[in-house]
């Protein structure tokens, strides 16, 4: 009898060993996958002047609703964020959609553009245009053309999507500035100044409901465009309602109907993600 308890007992030791171990790697994979879970999230949120969000716009001609427009910002695992605007209007027989994606760098609240992409579709010609920036060695390359420029980019150099993003940071920053003004790269490689000048705050009534705004004019000389945006403080100055006029007419309205904040962001959808891979390729 103890001859078979001795020869069970052996035979069970390396079982529980096994188990013994394994339980262990999971313990201590779980708490340091946790930790450095925690130590990115709390790089990251502290990074996040604006956190991800997803707004929704009514597209207005004249008085009347002819689509939607939706702005988003996320933040990716590789720090970068992702800002875009999508726009789906159609009216009578005609019918535009546009997409819009600046994918940039932000450092201390410094908006470095490295990935530009526009997208037109509907009635009338098809456009599409593709950049890719390196500013830190003066390189755009038109990915369509399959061209490379060297630019001498100025400080603080924006594309022309991106430029929104870091006017609102430095709105965050300072909203009594009475100008603001952006070198953007065009689509055709040149470098122009968009110049904003700050016309006070004035109490608007959108979708959203009754928003008090600070009024915005970029400043065109000999234009016959005139495009005026507000930004909302008690919104963390996010923009929510953007109009425009060409000789004296109203060419569009877009004005705010609901805005999401986002508390999962990509970077920490990737770590949860990387936590689960790692459980799975444990067991």
């Amino acid at each position: 009898m103890k001859n078979q308890l001795s020869t069970l007992f052996s035979a069970l030791i390396p079982t529980l060993i096994s188990k013994l171990c394994s339980l262990t790697t999971l313990v201590i994979l779980l708490s340091s996958t946790h930790l450095y879970a925690e130590v990115i999230s709390e790089d990251i949120s502290s990074k996040k002047v604006i956190k991800p969000f997803i707004a929704r716009y009514d597209l207005l001609k004249k008085s009347d609703s002819v689509g939607e427009a939706v702005r988003t910002l996320e933040y990716n695992a590789d720090h970068s964020a992702s800002y875009s605007y999508k726009t789906d209007a159609s009216w009578f027989i005609f019918t535009d959609l546009r997409e819009e994606t600046s994918i940039t760098k932000l450092d201390d609240n410094k908006i470095t553009p490295t990935h530009y992409y526009y997208k037109r579709s509907g009635t009338g010609n098809n456009k599409s245009y593709e950049w890719t920036f390196d500013v830190d060695n003066d390189l755009a390359s038109d990915v369509k053309k399959a061209k490379q420029l060297t630019i001498q980019f100025p400080e603080k150099i924006q594309d022309k999507l991106s430029y929104q993003l870091q006017l609102r940071l430095d709105l965050i920053k300072d909203s009594a500035k009475e100008i603001y003004t952006y070198p953007v790269i065009s689509t055709s490689g040149k470098i122009k100044n968009y110049t904003f000048v700050n016309e006070g705050e004035e109490i608007i009534i959108l979708p959203f409901g009754e928003v008090t705004a600070i009024k915005l004019k970029r400043d065109v000389k000999d234009s016959k465009k005139i495009t005026y945006a507000w930004f909302a403080p008690d919104l963390n100055y996010l923009l929510v309602r953007l109009y425009q006029m060409k000789n004296g007419k109203s060419q569009f309205n877009a004005e705010l109907k609901t805005v999401d904040i986002l508390e999962t962001s990509a970077i920490e959808q990737s770590i949860e993600k990387l936590s689960t891979d790692d459980l799975s390729t444990k067991k």
